[in-house]
This record gives C-alpha cells, structure tokens and sequence, in this order.
C-alpha cells in the first residue's frame, strides 16, 4: 500500500500526529514508508544501525533485548498509536533491542534523519516524544528496583497489572489482555523461569484470579491481582495505576 493510500483520519487521530494541520500531515505521509509485519517478524534487530523510526497503527510488538550473556529480555509491548525505534531521539546510533511483532502488525515509518525536522514543526510530536522518553526511562527505573527488592509473585503481578492497564479489555471471563502474550514472555518480563511462572499461574488459577490457556491471559479478580502486587510490606507505592475497562 503506497502512503498516498493511507486514510488520512486514521493517521490525523493519532496522538502524534493529532495537531498537524492537513498539509503537513500530508508531507509527512508523502515520506513514510508502510511496515507490514506478520507474527514473528522484526521491524529491527539489537544492534542494527538505526536509520528509521516507527509508529504502530495496527497490531502489538514486544521490544526484546538479549544481555551479553545471552539472556532474552522483554524491555515492554508497543501498542497502536505509540512510537518506537527512536533511537535517534536517545542519541543512538544503533538500535538497543530487537522489536518483534506478536501478532499480525502494520506500522509506518520515516528515516530517522527526518526526526529532527519532526520536533522543530510539530510541538505536540515533540512533547509527546519527551513524555515517551522519560516514561521509558521511569520504566526501567521501576523495573530495576523490583529486580532488586520484590518477590517474584509481586514481580509477576505487577506486570500482569501493566499489561491490563496497556491493552485490556472487558469479557465475561474478566479482562482479556488483548494480544498474544506466553508464560514465557511473562518470565522474561519479570527476571524469573517459565517453570516459576507456570506454578504461580496454576495457583492463581485454582484461587480464581485468572485463567490462562495458549497466548491467552484473562484476569478474572483484579481487586485481588492488585493486593498481590501491592506485597505485604508497600501497600500502596509503586502500584501501577489500573483502570477497569468497560
């Protein structure tokens, strides 16, 4: 699908694109290129030069760093309407992680030499760019500081937590988390082993408060998910903030 193709609605209603008047939303359109990805397939790998940055329009990604001893991490999810691959935006040159997609995806994405002009026309890119950083960057701080001081079971719940708060969505079993997502991923997001999150999701289960199958998570008491979260010692600090989908 040729750029020119693209709704213009559907690009304008975008958080970063939202206050760009049509011309210039037209000019940016004219430069983008359309990324279709299938599941398992990369937008980019760790350590590829980063000469394009991206935003998602359809589909989830998860964003993967593999550490010098070769352990896979899952750094967070991409979901529609965010932006990623801005390397640029850090002063990078190559890319710190490997971006997969989870499902069947479609994105855009512009040479990372027209990020700068990007800032300087577009104020509302610009913020909402910093305000992308700098969560980020809380993010890591976060998850740093439950590595170090947190049980894995409050580990676990937090994320899970994260994920309902990113992309869920109300059913009749609970809050579906709206993409793929593995007991393996899970682990990899929490500094944990498949086996120790296959025990806490089994028991979870027998206790009611999700149910699990193949790339499926639902969880069916929240209240009880966000105590869990919360530990025994920090009943409140740290606690993502969890809206209740409708």
């Amino acid at each position: 699908m040729a750029p020119a193709q693209l709704s213009r609605s559907l690009i304008k209603n975008l958080d970063l694109f939202r206050s760009l008047p049509d011309a210039e939303l037209d000019a940016a359109l004219e430069k983008a290129q359309v990324c279709r990805l299938a599941e398992g397939d990369a937008a980019f790998r760790q350590g590829e030069v980063a000469n394009r940055f991206f935003v998602l329009l359809h589909g989830h990604l998860k964003v993967v760093q593999t550490t010098p001893d070769g352990e896979q991490v899952v750094v967070r999810y991409v979901s529609p309407g965010d932006v990623f691959g801005i390397a640029r935006a850090m002063r990078r040159t190559h890319y710190p992680a490997s971006t997969l997609a989870v499902e069947e995806s479609l994105a855009l994405s512009w040479q990372s030499s027209e990020w700068d002009h990007f800032i300087a026309s577009n104020p509302y890119f610009a913020a909402n760019a910093l305000q992308t950083v700098g969560q980020r960057l809380q993010d890591a701080h976060t998850r740093i500081q439950e590595l170090s001081t947190e049980e894995v079971e409050q580990r676990v719940a937090r994320a899970l937590l994260r994920l309902v708060d990113q992309s869920g969505e109300r059913t009749e079993e609970g809050i579906l988390i709206k993409f793929p997502i593995t007991r393996q991923d899970i682990a990899e997001m929490t500094g944990t082993t498949l086996h120790t999150v296959s025990r806490l999701l089994s028991a979870w289960k027998d206790r009611g408060l999700v149910v699990s199958g193949r790339k499926r998570i639902v969880v069916c008491s929240l209240n009880d998910l966000i105590r869990l979260a919360e530990g025994p010692h920090n009943p409140v600090a740290g606690v993502p903030s969890v809206e209740r989908p409708a």
